[in-house]
C-alpha cells in the first residue's frame, strides 16, 4: 500500500512524514513537493520524492500515480487561489485512481464564520463529489500561531487581543500532524469527519498558561479591532496581513473556534500535549 502526502517539506507535512516513517516502510511513502531538492533528506531515507505543484496540474498525474491513500495538506494563499489549487489536486487524485483522501480542513467547516472556512468548505465539497472515500481532519487552531504573542510576553509585553472572551481549541501542530499520520496509516477512517482540537480556552486563560511557564504575570490587554490593527502594525505585521490578523480576532470573538475537538485524543490514542509544554517548545525555538 502506497501512502502519499503533499506539502511534506512544510511545517505540518514534515511532521506527518517523520511520524509515518516510524511505522511505515519508507519505500511505501510518496511525497509530492514543489521543490524536490528540499526533500533530499526524505529521499535519503528511501522515501519516493516526486515533483508536484498545485499550480501545475499536469505535474500531479505523475505525483499521485500508484498512491492508495493521499493526504492533501491545504495550501497557502488567498481563498480563490487555494480553492483553484485544491480542485486541481482532487481532480488529479480522481484521474490517478487514488483510493482514499485525507484533507486538513478547519473546525466546523460547514458553519464557521472564520475567513478561511470557505476554502475548506469548498474543498470538502470537491472531495465528496469525487466519490473517493475521505476523512476530513478539521483542525481547530495551532498553538504555534500564537508564537509572536508568546515571545512578546517573554520580553515583558502584555497579551493584546480584541477577541474578548472568545475561546479557541488550541493544540500543538505536532498533535494535529500525528493525528493525520494515524488516519493515513490506520484502518476504519473511510468517510469520516473528525473535529480536532484542545479544550477551548479564552485569550486570558492562554495568557495565564504562558505566564506560569515564564514565572511572571502576563497582563491581558483587551482592545477594539482598530486599536489591535494599530498595535500589530507597530509590532511589524505587514499592512496586507492586518485584515487577516484582525479577522482572526473577530472570528474568535464570534465563537468560530469555540467548539469541541475531542476526536484529536481519540486519533492519537493518548492525551494531548499540555499547552505549557507547547509554550516551552515555542520559547526554546526562538
Amino acid at each position: 500500500m502506497k501512502i502519499g502526502l503533499t506539502g511534506a517539506t512544510g511545517h505540518f507535512g514534515s511532521i506527518v512524514a517523520e511520524t509515518l516513517l516510524k511505522t511505515v516502510p519508507a519505500e511505501n511513502i510518496v511525497v509530492s513537493v514543489r521543490r524536490p531538492e528540499k526533500a533530499a533528506h526524505l529521499q535519503a531515507q528511501g522515501v519516493d520524492v516526486r515533483h508536484g505543484d498545485f499550480d501545475q496540474p499536469e505535474s500531479l498525474a505523475a505525483a499521485f500515480a500508484g498512491i492508495d491513500r493521499l493526504l492533501i495538506v491545504s495550501a497557502d494563499g488567498d481563498n480563490d487561489t487555494r480553492i483553484r489549487q485544491h480542485k486541481a489536486a482532487v481532480d488529479a487524485a480522481v484521474r490517478a485512481g487514488v483510493g482514499f483522501i485525507a484533507y486538513t480542513s478547519v473546525g466546523d467547516a460547514d458553519n464557521s464564520t472564520l475567513f478561511l472556512a470557505p476554502v475548506h468548505k469548498a474543498t470538502e465539497g470537491f472531495i465528496r463529489e469525487s466519490g473517493i472515500p475521505y476523512s476530513f481532519l478539521r483542525n481547530n487552531w495551532y498553538l504555534e500561531n500564537e508564537a509572536g504573542s508568546i515571545q512578546a510576553a517573554a520580553a515583558g509585553a502584555p497579551w493584546v487581543t480584541s477577541a474578548e472572551d472568545g475561546k479557541v481549541g488550541w493544540a500543538t501542530r505536532r498533535d494535529y500532524a500525528e493525528a493525520a499520520a494515524a488516519v493515513l496509516a490506520g484502518e476504519g477512517h473511510h468517510n469520516t469527519v473528525y473535529e480536532l482540537g484542545g479544550e477551548p480556552l479564552s485569550q486570558g486563560e492562554l495568557a495565564s498558561v504562558v505566564g506560569a511557564v515564564l514565572g511572571q504575570e502576563v497582563k491581558l490587554q483587551q482592545v477594539d479591532d482598530k486599536a489591535y490593527a494599530e498595535i500589530m502594525a507597530g509590532a511589524g505585521v505587514p499592512e496586507a496581513a492586518l485584515p487577516i490578523v484582525v479577522g482572526i480576532q473577530a472570528a474568535i470573538r464570534e465563537g468560530a473556534l469555540n467548539h469541541p475537538g475531542g476526536d484529536l485524543a481519540k486519533l492519537l490514542q493518548r492525551p494531548l500535549t499540555p499547552l505549557d509544554e507547547g509554550v516551552k517548545e515555542i520559547l526554546a525555538a526562538k
